[in-house]
């Protein structure tokens, strides 16, 4: 399958091009900019931090925009990926991205699922299940992104 996956016209592509690459990476680069800084901004809001913008207020557009980078990290860096799969799976740092990435999207559905985010209300100060979360979440996504960082170090 990675075989299949690295011959891949658009991974030969990206290989290939002096331009294409350095723009896939940039374009991963703001979209995990995008997802981490709509995930940070709500979880220091449910840890507390801006009391005078109403959680209901806040969480909407930052779920959304948190989603959208999401989407967009994992688009391009499914094109990375393309670009040399084999040596990817081989690379420490990104199979810990990949469990980390897995561990804060387990925990993301967790935290929409628990019954205080899904009553939409918002009430009070979050429970401690939900500031468990939230701490996981603070820990896991930027880890993610370290490890993402480290990968180019280890090939």
């Amino acid at each position: 399958m990675l075989d299949a996956i690295a011959g891949w016209p658009i991974g030969a592509w990206l290989r290939a091009s002096d331009i294409a690459y350095p723009l896939v990476n940039a374009a991963h680069i703001a979209s995990i900019g995008l997802l981490l800084g709509a995930i940070v901004t709500l979880d220091l809001r449910l840890l507390g931090a801006f009391r005078v913008h109403p959680i209901g207020h806040l969480a909407p557009p930052l779920v959304r925009v948190a989603a959208a980078g999401l989407l967009a990290a994992a688009v391009t860096g499914l094109l990375l990926f393309s670009t040399r799969p084999v040596i990817y799976m081989e690379n420490p740092a990104f199979l810990a991205k990949l469990a980390l990435v897995g561990l804060a999207l387990l925990n993301a559905l967790a935290l929409r699922l628990h019954p205080w985010w899904h009553s939409g209300t918002y009430q009070g100060e979050a429970p401690a299940t939900v500031r468990v979360a939230v701490a996981v979440s603070l820990v896991a996504w930027p880890s993610a992104v370290v490890a993402g960082r480290w990968i180019g170090f280890l090939q």
